[in-house]
Formats: structure tokens, sequence, C-alpha cells
């Protein structure tokens, strides 16, 4: 542990303020007509009968003060550096909500499963396993929308995930805006390593963004891009499914992003897609230095409501 610091020590500026004014009035009012000395006497007795309620009063109003400019500095210690696991490592998950994820083609230890089922399952797997790692949810159909962001609380990125529903942002698939939000939420971190995981089941038929011009401004960001085409059927082999997996336009995004596209046909292929791209991503990377502070602040705050109280109630009683 080290030793005390200030988080704004520029507010200790502010000490000398109450001082600093009551010059300024008393120079204001040193250009005002001279008492005559009767009222100066009487006005001297008066001070002199309360000079002790006077001085306990200053006191106090200085100790409030006082307190309260320590307060706003904000002393702490600091403890140890690095105290939370941080891999440095920033994943955006890019999950399809469109229509065709309401298709039961899939299975969950032997039952009968949904699309968006399997999605639910796996991700929650994927995230509980990447401790360390900050992880934030975008989901996209017709349009996209930030569910979750950048987090070290997998715990609320899992139940957010959880409570995704078919319909909440449309049903076409715009992969392009999924996409494009995700590379923008990762556009302020400055974690040494940040990626995509961008998962789809089919083709991108909404929007305005075009995937692979998004997935070109990652690349020139730092940010790789790794793909996951989900369903049995892909648009090549069956050119009339509506419901068929672009995975040609898949693997070119993850080309383009520096990534690797996975093709999961059942549960188990998700599965494996998911710790292929953790192997991939495993190296080491240097975490950003996490200070953990015990704050002070609390005590000189607690002094200056003591202080101001007492005054308070002074005043009251005087009255």
């Amino acid at each position: 542990m080290n030793g005390l610091e200030l988080a704004t020590p520029l507010a200790l500026a502010l000490l000398p303020a109450p001082l600093l004014l009551r010059l300024l009035r008393g120079r204001a009012a040193g250009g005002g007509l001279p008492l005559p000395e009767t009222i100066r006497h009487r006005l001297g007795a008066g001070a002199a009968s309360g000079g002790l309620r006077l001085s306990w009063r200053a006191i106090a109003s200085a100790l409030a003060w006082i307190g309260l400019v320590i307060a706003l500095a904000g002393p702490r210690v600091a403890g140890a550096v690095a105290a939370l696991p941080a891999t440095g490592r920033d994943i955006m998950l890019a999950l399809d909500l469109s229509g065709s994820m309401t298709k039961t083609d899939f299975e969950i230890d032997g039952v009968a499963a949904s699309r968006l089922a399997v999605l639910k399952h796996f991700g929650a797997e994927l995230i509980r396993r990447r401790s360390g790692d900050r992880i934030g949810l975008v989901v996209f159909a017709e349009t996209a929308f930030a569910a979750a962001p950048l987090s070290f609380d997998l715990r609320a990125a899992s139940a957010t995930l959880e409570e995704m529903e078919i319909g909440l942002v449309g049903r076409s698939t715009a992969i392009g805006e999924g996409l494009g939000l995700a590379v923008k939420r990762l556009s302020d971190s400055t974690a040494p390593s940040r990626l995509v995981i961008l998962l789809s089941d089919g083709a991108n038929n909404a929007g305005v963004s075009e995937p692979s011009a998004v997935a070109e401004l990652a690349r020139d960001m730092g940010v790789k891009i790794f793909t996951i085409g989900l369903g049995v059927n892909d648009t090549v082999a069956n050119p009339d499914d509506t419901d068929a997996v672009d995975f040609v336009a898949l693997q070119h995004i993850a080309e383009i992003g520096g990534g690797v596209a996975f093709r999961a046909r059942t549960g188990a292929e998700l599965d494996a897609a998911t710790r292929a791209i953790e192997s991939l991503i495993a190296g080491p990377a240097p975490a950003p230095p996490t200070i953990i502070y015990r704050e002070l602040w609390i005590y000189p705050g607690a002094l200056a409501f003591l202080a101001a109280a007492a005054l308070a109630l002074s005043t009251r009683e005087r009255r």
C-alpha cells in the first residue's frame, strides 16, 4: 500500500477563500462614514461580552470549511496495482436476432432447440469462460442496438443475453449494422487486444452499412473480426432457401478483419467454434494497470457536516 494522495489537489486552492472574502469586505467597509465615539464604545462592549461565543462559532466555521475543502480534494490511499484479474482484451459479441433464429433445427443434450436457444446456451458458456476480459453485447436484425456495454461483469452480460428475444429489433438481417455498432463500441477502447465475434444464420438483407466496408474500417482500427455461420444450409448449396446462411460473405468479413470464419451446423460445432476462437486469442496480452483506492474523503466530510450542524443548532438557539 502506498502513501496518502489527493485525487483533486487543486481543490486545496479554495482554503484561503473565506479569508480573502473577509479582507475584501473589510476594505469595502473601510470607506464608510466614521462612527461617533458613543456608538463605537457600545459596539465594543457588545463584542467583548459575546467574544467567547463568536470565537467558538469562528472555530466551527473554519472546521466546516476546511473539512469540506479537504473532502473535495479527495484524499485516498492507493492499494495494489492490477488488483483485478484483467487480460487486456475487449470483446464485443454481435449476435443475430432475425426471424430465422426461431427455426428449430438444432439440439441441446438430445432435445430439439431453436437457433436462438442454442445461441443463448453456448453464448452464455462462452461468456462464463472469459474471466478477465471485458465483454459487450450487440444484437441486430432489421437494425442494431447495444444490449450490454463492455464490462468485467460477466454475469450481467449473460443475464442480458438470456433476456434477448426475436422481434426486439425487427426480423430482417442487417449484418453490416450489427458489425458496425460492435466496432463503434470498441473505438474508444484502449485495450491492447480488441475483437468482435459475429454470429449470424442468414444473409445481409437490411440496413445501409456494407459488411465488407465495416470490416475494412475495423482492420484499420486494429480490431479483429471472427465470424460464425449458424445453420445447416448455406446460400451456395441452397440458393432458394431464404433461411440459409451466407457463409461466403462471413468468410470474406473474417478475412478482411484478420480473423477466422467457422461453420456451426450443430450445437457441438457451435461450441467447438467458440472454443477455437478462444484458443486463437489465448496468447499473452498485457493487462491495463488497475489501481484500487481506499477513499478517505468521508472523514473530512464528516467533520465538515458536524461543524456545520453545530453552527446551525447554535443559530437556531440564538433565535
